[in-house]
């Protein structure tokens, strides 16, 4: 599986572009640019470095400062670094239902070659890869996970000791212990009056070339993280792109853009370990840095970077002041596949029973990957790989998410064993004839899905409103007539209750969610039926 995963989706990062008057760009922030040639595979390690944190090296810089002082100091270890092995999936999945963030390579060792995934080679290449964290020392630890502590750390801004005795120059503690430990050239340059340690800050933009002129616009709720040895923050961009860590740092910083958001989606997999993509920014100061991703850049960055920002736009209009719309479940799932034409709402992170046949049937070869990672929805780009393509494609099944926050698993359960059981007989017509068991599921959220897309798409690019779905047997351009004519979207959402399961039995729940059109509501059901 990991094979699979090191040839199809290693994420080629990262292109970088100017931008006229943005505060961030020039001054002490590096901008990352189309030819730095930044790998993405494999990371390969070299020695290992001794790390500063570890509680006894800080206990020797302490002395070696203040040799006076150190002696009557109970300086004791707030972390602990320590990888876990798990034997199974289920065992992995129990460390990450704990909310702890892992690291699939050694936070301790010198980065020869850069990259986004690791897998120790004393690991068999079918088997899950030592996974690391930074844990608070009272831990409570996943039961029946293996592990090991590698270290006891002393990370200053965890220690009550370093907020009650201002009379020690901590930074300058820090920084001895990097020398000790023959670290010294990771650290910045200190002048004279002036603290090394800085916040990292920054900003990431994309552009659509279909909207806003093609203006950079803000790569949206993204996580960035930063480390150096075990220290480590993590934030996220806000809705321009912007992000600034929480933690001051004096030493050079490796970068990663983790494809985690703010809203509550994940998008894509990294390897098999992390349910979420992971692509390494590089090693620069603890500044920060700026960087553009565009259309010309590697396109498995750029369609998730879409992805994200089209999810990342629906989610906000969710709200009640706009479309008002119930959001899709907590916790969703996106992969991205770029060899297929397709996409979907399986919703299967969220408890639908697919069965494994009805995997294998849909999407082939990935059946392992799919069982596994179970994800809610999946992004076909084969034939639609744009800005605008993908936007559409991701506001249909994030319409899907919301009606299935609507209606549960059940309903769900009838809607897609009809469009898989369509797909396989009907030569991959997914739609079917309209005729069999959950058709009328199919009908009412294609309705939906079709409609909701269209109108979205005109309000973000212009024009007329896209007849996408126009020629299917369940006729969405229904809920658009609707639309135009006054009844807003948030009533026709409404009436998409879990006993809605046909196109009949959505014109009386229409009715009855607004009595006062109901001449209206008849008149375009009878056009169209």
């Amino acid at each position: 599986m990991r094979k699979f995963f090191r040839g199809a989706l290693a994420v080629l990062m990262l292109a970088a572009c100017e931008k006229t008057g943005d505060p961030l760009q020039g001054g002490s922030h590096r901008v990352v640019h189309d030819d730095e040639g930044l790998p993405h595979e494999q990371i390969v390690l070299g020695r290992r470095l001794d790390n500063p944190y570890k509680t006894d090296n800080v206990r020797r810089a302490l002395a070696a400062l203040y040799p006076t002082k150190a002696g009557g100091l109970d300086l004791v270890s707030t972390d602990l670094y320590v990888r876990f092995l798990p034997e199974s999936d289920a065992e992995l999945q129990k460390v990450l239902d704990t909310g702890i963030e892992l690291v699939d390579h050694p936070l301790d060792y010198e980065i020869k070659v850069d990259g986004d995934w690791y897998h120790d080679p004393e690991i068999a290449d079918e088997e899950l890869t030592w996974q690391y964290a930074v844990l608070p020392r009272d831990v409570d630890f996943p039961e029946g996970v293996y592990h090991e502590i590698i270290d006891e750390c002393y990370l200053p801004e965890n220690a009550p000791l370093t907020r009650s005795r201002s009379d020690i120059d901590w930074e300058a503690v820090e920084r001895e212990a990097y020398v000790l430990t023959g670290n010294e050239d990771l650290l910045l340059p200190v002048t004279k009056g002036k603290s090394g340690r800085v916040i990292p800050s920054g900003r990431i933009t994309l552009t659509d070339p279909e909207a806003d002129g093609g203006k950079p616009i803000g790569l949206a709720g993204v996580r960035i993280t930063c480390n150096s040895f075990v220290r480590m923050d993590r934030t996220y961009t806000d809705r321009d792109g912007y992000y600034t860590m929480k933690k001051k740092f004096a030493s050079k910083l490796r970068y990663r853009l983790v494809f985690k958001n703010e809203k509550g989606f994940a998008i894509g997999f990294n390897a098999i370990f992390t349910p979420a993509s992971v692509s390494t920014l590089g090693k620069t100061g603890p500044e920060g840095m700026c960087f553009a991703v565009t259309d010309k850049s590697d396109e498995k960055l750029f369609r998730r970077c879409a992805v994200n920002n089209a999810a990342y736009d629906y989610y906000t209009r969710c709200d009640k002041m706009d479309m008002n719309l119930h959001l899709p479940p907590a916790d969703l799932r996106f992969w991205i596949f770029p060899s297929m034409a397709a996409s979907s709402s399986a919703m299967l992170h969220h408890g639908t029973s697919v069965t494994d046949a009805q995997i294998s049937r849909f999407w082939g070869y990935l059946l392992k990957i799919v069982r596994y990672f179970l994800p809610d929805i999946t992004i076909g780009t084969k034939n639609s790989d744009s800005y605008a393509s993908i936007y559409a494609s991701v506001c249909h099944e994030l319409a899907h998410a919301s009606h299935f926050s609507q209606v549960g698993a059940d309903y769900w359960n009838r809607y897609i064993a009809y469009i898989i059981q369509s797909y396989i007989t009907q030569s991959g017509n997914c739609y079917g004839d309209g005729i069999g068991k959950g058709a009328g599921e199919c009908g009412v959220g294609e309705m939906w899905g079709y409609y909701l897309s269209s109108v979205m798409f005109q309000e973000r690019y212009g024009g007329a409103v896209p007849s996408f779905g126009n020629s299917f047997w369940f006729h969405p351009q229904i809920f658009r007539y609707l639309d135009e004519r006054g009844i807003e979207r948030a009533d026709i959402f409404q009436a998409l209750q879990e006993d809605v399961n046909s196109v009949e039995t959505l014109k009386y729940a229409l009715i009855g969610q607004i009595p006062e059109k109901r001449s209206l509501i008849e008149q375009v059901f009878n056009r169209y039926r």
